[in-house]
């Protein structure tokens, strides 16, 4: 329940809303419990003496009632999918600021898939559990019993079928009910899977195509469809149940209904219309029981996924933000005895690592997939924290200064190039909001991608498409580093973010980052040679291990590691040396 305490603060605001659209769901029921007895008098007075005037009157009233009826109902819903809107659209919202605000090392626990469930399918369901509550909450019980004391205010013997047949009603109701909730939640759980697998599948689907794995993926993919039907057809079909028992029973105390009221009118204690009455009010209680139960289960649904919304809002960052300022960057960046590691990972991904970048230097890092490359540089940014040893920035320690400064002085280029919908100038303004038309065109010099957006019908107003699919993938990684280049960073990070370039355009790029005035201490993730050959410094790592530091030419001498790399790219020279 705290979790759910959690989000129901996001609809402060609608408190009119709120109240507006029960109070119009109340007195649409309202005039709907008149219409009965409006139908007594049409049979009891108008038919019963063939007064047409007086049937023509009382049909007027009806339509009357249910035109009011109706423009309440409309109201009703007006102010309960305002609410429920408006809710949804804040959780959203808030859910989104507050991923957004998590560490790397919180994101990979809870994961993508399950991120995006949480705010599509987890949200959807509590708001249409808002919606269905406002509507439906007060409305439902309200009809119930007030239709059982119109029947006592008609004739008591006869509603005391009433009072037989509703407890049997909510029996069979809610038992279906409990029975079935418990299955619906297992059906969310399935349908996660499902979204998961989607998802994966489409983000890796040229994998899938280039490994001829796409009817492997079929065939999982089918397996938990499979699983996720079995699971709705069995909740389903018990849910089916509730229609024809109900109406077995509703229909029996029909009958019921009619033959006491066939005796009490052969009496004269009762009207044809007030038996036609009673029926309608009988009728009116089970179609308000069939929507309490639907009510219940969409309401059961709602807490369920704002428990599970809940718990993603409760988490916080491992990470405390510093409080040190970060006015100007000078680009010194110094490792000391760094050890890092994964949450939930049993060994370290980087153990004792140890080396100074001085201000606009060119460091290179090297070694294997898996060697730990791209973790050194995410510790510089701070996206992840180092276990042991310190990070840090102009002799300052990284866990000390403001993370938003900080990045704000650092330009990074991922290993994956993500553009955004919109204009190529929305793209390059991420790395700086106020960036000028001649500031852009500078850091497309600078990124040799000038040619791309100059060969683009528009320039830099040209679209880019969702991910930048209308781009190369050379094309994507060079507006990617205009980007990080347009904020003119004291710190450049480029994360293998060259391996769609050509050697040559590669060259251009870095000669053109050393010749910057005020260059930035640049780190050069790279599993080429050529890319970190002619780099002030480079690292070498290992399997999380630091196995040699310095030049291109010592490397070649003392590192075995480099070595092996170096010459796997270049066999010639092993022949020259050999």
């Amino acid at each position: 329940m705290n979790n759910l305490k959690k989000i129901l603060k996001y609809i402060r605001g609608y408190g009119k809303e709120c109240v507006l659209g029960p109070l119009f769901k109340l007195l649409e029921a309202s005039f709907e419990l008149l219409i009965p007895l409006v139908v007594a008098k049409i049979v009891d007075v108008g038919i019963a003496n063939q007064d047409r005037g007086y049937v023509v009157k009382m049909v007027l009233v009806m339509a009357l009632l249910g035109v009011i009826g109706l423009i309440c109902a409309v109201t009703a819903q007006y102010f309960a999918a305002r609410a429920a809107v408006g809710f949804a659209a804040r959780l959203r919202h808030a859910v989104m600021e507050h991923l957004l605000g998590l560490s790397y090392t919180e994101i990979d626990r809870v994961g993508t898939s399950t991120m995006i469930t949480r705010m599509t399918s987890d949200v959807n369901q509590v708001q249409n559990g808002v919606n269905l509550t406002l509507r439906l909450l007060l409305r439902s019980p309200f009809v119930v019993f007030g239709a059982m004391v119109m029947a006592f205010t008609i004739d008591v013997k006869a509603a005391s079928v009433f009072a037989g047949v509703i407890p049997v009603l909510c029996l069979i109701v809610f038992g279906i009910m409990l029975i079935t909730m418990p299955m619906y939640r297992r059906v969310q759980g399935k349908l996660d899977g499902v979204t998961s697998a989607t998802r994966q599948n489409l983000a890796g689907v040229r994998v899938l195509r280039a490994f001829c794995k796409e009817e492997a993926e079929v065939a999982s993919f089918e397996k938990q469809t499979q699983e996720l039907t079995r699971h709705q057809l069995t909740a389903g079909r018990i849910s089916a149940l509730m229609n024809p028992v109900t109406y077995v029973v509703i229909n029996t105390a029909i009958v019921l209904l009619i033959y006491v009221g066939a005796l009490r009118v052969d009496e004269g204690i009762l009207t044809q219309g007030q038996v036609v009455a009673l029926y309608n009010y009988m009728t009116q209680i089970l179609v308000e029981l069939i929507k309490m139960a639907n009510l219940i289960i969409t309401m059961t649904k709602a807490v369920a996924c704002g428990n599970r919304i809940g718990t993603v809002l409760e988490m916080r960052s491992s990470q405390e933000d510093g409080t040190h300022e970060v006015r100007t960057l000078g680009g010194k960046v110094e490792f000391r005895n760094v050890t890092a590691r994964y949450a939930g990972a049993g060994d370290a991904s980087l153990e004792n690592i140890s080396f100074t970048a001085e201000p606009g230097q060119t460091v290179g890092i090297i070694g294997g997939t898996g060697s730990g490359k791209t973790t050194l540089v995410n510790l510089i940014s701070r996206f992840y924290d180092a276990a042991e040893g310190q990070v840090l920035i102009d002799d300052v320690d990284v866990n000390t200064l403001q993370r938003e400064d900080l990045r704000n002085r650092v330009g990074i280029v991922p290993q994956k190039a993500v553009l955004f919908k919109g204009t190529i100038r929305e793209n390059l303004q991420w790395g700086k909001a106020d960036a000028t038309d001649e500031e852009l065109l500078a850091a497309l010099e600078l990124a040799q991608a000038r040619e791309v957006v100059e060969g683009k019908e528009g320039g830099l107003d040209a679209m880019v498409e969702q991910g930048g699919t209308n781009f190369s993938g050379g094309q994507r990684q060079r507006l990617t580093i205009a980007r990080a280049l347009v904020r003119k960073p004291g710190i450049l990070i480029l994360d293998d973010s060259a391996s769609a370039l050509d050697y040559a355009t590669d060259a251009k790029l870095r000669m053109a980052i050393r010749s910057m005035e005020d260059a930035p201490t640049t780190f050069i993730v790279s599993q080429r040679a050529a890319s970190v050959r002619y780099a002030d410094k480079i690292l070498v790592l290992d399997d999380g291990c630091l196995v040699g530091q310095g030049k291109h030419d010592e490397l070649l001498e003392n590192c075995p590691v480099y070595q092996e790399v170096y010459y796997s790219q270049f066999p010639k020279e092993v022949t020259g040396r050999g």
